[in-house]
């Protein structure tokens, strides 16, 4: 599918655009149920818990450190970092993606409410669960490592059989609780998914970032990606939005610290709670309109929304 005449992309050039291994996923977190349906909807709801260790403790900082070792890859374009490690190759080095890896870290905020765990989380389970690259990486653009950048959480990338780009907008919530989550969750991604195409609809920033910045790596597979956000290419009319969402949420179930639990007392709990869950999810789809448009939606439970931050910042060096 070579050469600059390129004019689709397939399911095995997305493929290749994936980075990090999907089984170092399964060491954080397990996986309670897939692919749940809610009827006359599109939305399948996915729900991972934390994973305990051989002494049944809880692995938060294990967890968000796997994160923090994932954050160049999250936070700066694929092409870049592509080039940082054949100028490595080339000189018998690693300066070119260690400066990158300090890049990235001071592309995170230190603010104590941020959702950016969220969003990191919602980007390794995207790529590595559900196999869809992230074609626009808005961290690097940046301007303030204090606020967070506008727009949806992340976009994400998958094609049909018959070349239509199923354009994935991201939203990630972390809360308290599973309703608040959900509920803010589903109300934020609503208008990326459902607005008509207009100057002041929620997605066209990002909409004209995609023509410009979308990236798979490689040179010709990238401009045949952003063809389809050129709205002087047919292309652009073989795009089909669909939402991937994450909510973070506490739940009693897990250990206090310092205490030890059982795997499959965990597991039942979340399986048991999930049908809870996947209405709220039911309902918010049903409240925004959403019932026709496709949705990955992941639920993740906690042992509290505030020491997942805690935490977080802490292991990207951000505390206070």
């Amino acid at each position: 599918m070579g050469g600059s005449c390129l004019s689709t992309i397939t399911a095995t050039d997305l493929e290749a655009a994936l980075s990090g291994d999907p089984e170092a996923l399964d060491v954080h977190l397990t996986l309670i149920e897939r692919d749940v349906a809610v009827e006359g909807q599109l939305v399948k709801v996915h729900c991972h818990c934390l994973a305990l260790d051989g002494n049944g403790r809880i692995q938060l900082h294990r967890l968000t450190e796997f994160m923090r070792n994932a954050a160049t890859s999250y936070a700066l374009p694929k092409a870049k970092i592509a080039e940082a490690k054949a100028r490595d190759a080339k000189f018998n080095s690693t300066e070119a993606v260690a400066e990158l890896v300090e890049r990235a870290k001071r592309s995170f905020t230190d603010l104590a409410k941020t959702g950016e765990g969220g969003e990191m989380l919602l980007y390794l389970l995207a790529e590595r669960f559900l196999k869809f690259p992230q074609i626009l990486c808005k961290m690097d653009l940046k301007t303030d490592e204090k606020m967070h950048y506008h727009g949806a959480d992340g976009v994400y990338a998958g094609i049909t059989d018959d070349g239509v780009l199923k354009l994935y907008w991201g939203e990630s919530k972390v809360y308290a609780t599973a309703a608040e989550a959900i509920t803010a969750c589903l109300d934020s991604l609503a208008p990326y998914l459902i607005e008509e195409e207009h100057e002041g609809a929620e997605r066209e920033r990002d909409l004209l970032l995609l023509s410009d910045r979308a990236d798979l790596t490689n040179e010709n597979l990238t401009a045949a990606l952003r063809k389809y956000f050129d709205r002087s290419s047919p292309m652009s009319k073989r795009v089909r939005y669909c939402g991937v969402a994450l909510v973070g949420f506490g739940v009693p179930f897990y250990p206090i610290k310092g205490a030890t639990g059982v795997a499959d007392d965990i597991a039942a709990a979340s399986k048991a709670a999930l049908t809870d869950w996947v209405m709220r999810v039911g309902k918010g789809v049903t409240k925004n309109k959403l019932e026709s448009l496709e949705i990955e939606f992941f639920c993740v439970p906690l042992p509290s929304s505030e020491e997942f931050r805690e935490v977080f910042l802490k292991v990207m060096g951000l505390e206070g």
